[in-house]
């Protein structure tokens, strides 16, 4: 009786670990797929990243050039020096 008891615990117990095993198994797999599509999403969003910094250097690029060529417009023009007197002895 007790080998009987036992064999059937034992195939009770087993057959439930492979009904388990078959969940765990979708759960891993959907698992890997999802960190797939967060690599994929993080990808883009580095690329974007690497985009935005490239158009801020460009304006502030552009901004220098437009603040310089402020600056020429706005020197005032040095008037030409008068010529020297001719030295008298």
């Amino acid at each position: 009786m007790r080998k009987t008891f036992a064999v059937a615990l034992m195939l009770a117990a087993s057959l439930g670990l492979a009904a388990c095993d078959k969940k765990s198994e979708d759960k891993a797999q959907d698992a890997t797929q999802h960190a797939e599509q967060a690599q994929e999403k993080m990808n883009e969003a580095q690329d974007k990243v690497n985009e935005a910094a490239k158009e801020n250097a460009e304006a502030a690029k552009d901004q220098a050039e437009s603040n310089k060529a402020a600056a020429e417009e706005a020197a005032p023009v040095a008037p030409a020096a008068p010529e020297a007197a001719p030295a008298t002895k």
